[in-house]
């Protein structure tokens, strides 16, 4: 899968001093640019003040695609396709002591939608499911909103490239 970036904490917190990454703990997770027609999956996190897209870490013994599928129904209620990569991104959250790595997928939406089934830290977190009418405005969304916790400061930069580099992987088939 192709590397789209790597975002430490220097790049969000320029006089952060560098941790010892070798000591961090590696989760591994997927991600996806759910599309319905033109519209795009996103999820809000009200209480944190930022958007997301669906997708989550990967469970042992599971794949990245079948871990995808898992989180996207969980998450936004539906059943996905995969249908091309976006890339992945590599996160050291300081913090944490953690290393991420996402793979971000293309997808879209098959099938009704059902309710989803958030934790009940989603839940306090004030998660909804937020149908963008495209991926313009989903970028819009990710890139201005304001985050309020660690996490999402991370998870904006993330998302914000994964739905950068999507409009490009979609817009590809047109230019040839």
């Amino acid at each position: 899968m192709k590397h789209v970036a790597t975002i430490r904490e220097q790049d969000l917190n320029p006089g952060a001093v560098s941790a010892d990454t070798p000591v961090f703990s590696r989760r591994e997770a997927a991600r996806a640019v759910v599309f319905d027609g033109p519209k795009v999956a996103l999820l809000k996190v009200r209480k944190r003040n930022y958007y997301k897209l669906p997708g989550g870490g990967i469970e042992p013994g599971e794949d990245a695609k079948a871990g995808l599928a898992r989180e996207a129904l969980e998450e936004i209620g539906c059943r996905i396709e995969i249908t091309g990569e976006v890339g992945e991104i590599i996160e050291y959250r300081d913090q944490w002591e953690l290393q991420q790595t996402s793979s971000c997928f293309l997808a879209r939406k098959i099938g009704e939608t059902q309710p989803p089934e958030f934790t009940a830290e989603e839940l306090d977190d004030g998660f909804e499911i937020v149908w963008s009418p495209d991926i313009a405005t989903a970028i819009k969304l990710v890139k201005e909103a304001k985050p309020a916790n660690y996490d999402g400061t991370f998870i904006q930069r993330r998302d914000g490239l994964f739905l950068e580099a999507a409009k490009q992987v979609v817009a590809q088939p047109l230019a040839g």
